[in-house]
């Protein structure tokens, strides 16, 4: 039974997700290189975990490659989401980054070769006019394309979400994180090349962190994902997941709230950025609703009917 601390603690665990956007305004290194340095450090951390606890190290060889290709989609994810939230404002990638949960409805049953749900479809339309009324107010180009790279980035996560469905049941989570995070580095120090001939002013890697960003740097590593990751595959055994895809829909809301405070957004944003951003969030937080009342629908339409309806025997 899940005790008022484990709801408090999923809580947190929400809000720290939340923050990475913030964290990574802050940090002063280009997307890029911050992904680098966070997926190597948080690599790291969970192979020191992996070791200490007994989990496999080393698993087949196919499966490991199959895992630091799903790592490669990962450091795509959060390379554009950092992005975002420098071109344009932390709100406007955290508001893309809630498209995730439609994306993963709409690409789920296209991968799993299932049915796509009709109430899936009107929510998928509700976000197309959220981010509708965003972009008729949000014109700036800097403000485009943010949010163009934030939905990009949701379409990614909602990806390797997917990919990691079937390989969590047969390989212990923190095993599978590491492989991804070792993944995402390779991946992103892959990318150096062609990034700093097509992608910066100077044609170099800046890798000059100071304190602060040091600091940064080792939150968003160790806090905001080790320990945050951790902490959720804990709760979910002893809290349902429906509670917990539930709460995870707060994640751009306390991300705003956040922005608002830390960086005055408030003052930066349209009042159509807020209607839009209202619709998305809306359709954000009916979808699990709507999926319950469609599951039950379907169990009521799978029992059999008593047989006085079906002419029987009195």
């Amino acid at each position: 039974m899940p005790r008022l601390k484990d709801f408090i603690e999923l809580h947190f665990v929400i809000f720290l997700w939340g923050f990475t956007a913030i964290l990574g305004k802050l940090i002063t290194i280009p997307a890029v290189e911050l992904v680098a340095l966070r997926t190597i450090i948080t690599a790291l951390a969970l192979g020191a975990i992996v070791y200490r606890t007994g989990a496999p190290l080393w698993i087949n060889r196919s499966v490991a490659l199959k895992l630091m290709g799903i790592g490669v989609i990962i450091a795509a994810h959060w390379i554009l989401f950092f992005a975002a939230a420098r071109v344009a404002s932390v709100s406007i990638s955290l508001v893309g980054l809630a498209t995730s949960s439609l994306w993963t409805a709409i690409l789920e049953p296209v991968f799993n070769k299932g049915r796509i749900k009709p109430h899936e479809i009107f929510l998928a339309l509700l976000v197309i006019m959220g981010l509708y009324i965003i972009f008729q107010h949000e014109t700036s180009f800097d403000s485009v394309l943010g949010i163009i790279m934030a939905i990009t980035a949701a379409l990614m996560g909602s990806i390797f979400t997917i990919l990691n469905a079937n390989l969590v049941k047969k390989i212990p989570s923190t095993t599978i994180t590491m492989y991804e995070m070792g993944g995402a580095f390779l991946g992103t120090v892959l990318f150096f090349p062609l990034y700093t001939a097509y992608l910066t002013d100077t044609g170099s890697l800046d890798f000059s962190l100071n304190l602060v960003d040091w600091i940064c740097l080792l939150i968003l590593s160790l806090v905001c994902t080790v320990y945050a990751y951790t902490a959720s595959v804990r709760l979910m055994q002893r809290i349902s997941a429906y509670t917990v895809n539930l709460t995870v829909n707060l994640e751009p809301v306390y991300g705003i709230i956040l922005a608002w405070f830390i960086f005055n957004e408030g003052e930066q944003m349209s009042r159509g950025f807020y209607i839009g951003t209202a619709v998305i969030l809306l359709s954000v937080f009916i979808y699990p609703v709507l999926d319950i009342l469609e599951k039950r629908r379907k169990k009521k339409l799978q029992q059999p009917l008593p047989d006085s309806v079906m002419g029987g025997k009195n």
